[in-house]
C-alpha cells in the first residue's frame, strides 16, 4: 500500500490523511456494499458530489492502493472502481468503527433526551415555585367568580 508520508514518521498519521478526504469514507462504504462499481453509478449513488470531486478522491484512493481502476476498451468507455485486499481489509475495520460510532451515538441521544427531561422538570419546578406567578391549576379547575 502506497500510503502519503507522514511528517511525524507514524503509519496511522498517513493512512487518516486518506481518509480523512472529503467523501472518502462514502465513497469506500458504497464500494463495499455494492461491490464493483462504474463512475456513473457511483455518481449516482451519491447526490451532492461533483465529478471533479468524485474523481479526486477515485484518484486518491487508487494511488493509495486501496482501489483499483479498470478500463475495459468498449465504446462506450468503462471504467470499474472496486476495493483491492487493502481496501476490503480497510472495510473490515471501518464497519466496526461503524458499530462504535452507532453505539456511542445511541448513548449520546439517551444522554441528550435524559438532560432534556431533567430541564423540563427542573422548568416546571421553577414555574411553580415562582411567587410572582399565579397558582398552578389542576386539571379541570377554572377560575370562576361567584358574586
Amino acid at each position: 500500500m502506497k500510503l502519503p508520508p507522514s511528517s511525524f514518521g507514524c503509519p496511522l498519521d498517513s493512512l487518516l490523511r486518506v481518509l480523512a478526504g472529503p467523501w472518502t469514507i462514502y465513497i469506500l462504504c458504497r464500494l463495499h456494499n455494492n461491490g464493483e462499481t462504474r463512475f456513473g453509478q457511483l455518481k449516482r449513488q451519491m447526490p451532492g458530489i461533483s465529478s471533479k470531486m468524485l474523481t479526486e478522491r477515485l484518484r486518491s484512493l487508487e494511488k493509495s492502493e486501496i482501489i483499483f481502476r479498470h478500463q475495459a476498451s468498449t465504446i462506450p468507455l468503462q471504467v470499474i472502481y472496486g476495493l483491492t485486499t487493502e481496501g476490503r481489509e480497510l472495510t473490515t475495520i471501518l464497519d466496526q468503527i461503524n458499530t462504535l460510532a452507532g453505539r456511542w451515538q445511541g448513548q449520546e441521544t439517551k444522554t441528550a433526551n435524559t438532560t432534556m427531561q431533567v430541564k423540563k422538570a427542573k422548568r416546571r419546578t421553577t414555574v411553580a415555585n415562582d411567587p410572582g406567578m399565579p397558582p398552578l391549576k389542576k386539571m379541570g379547575e377554572t377560575n370562576v367568580t361567584v358574586r
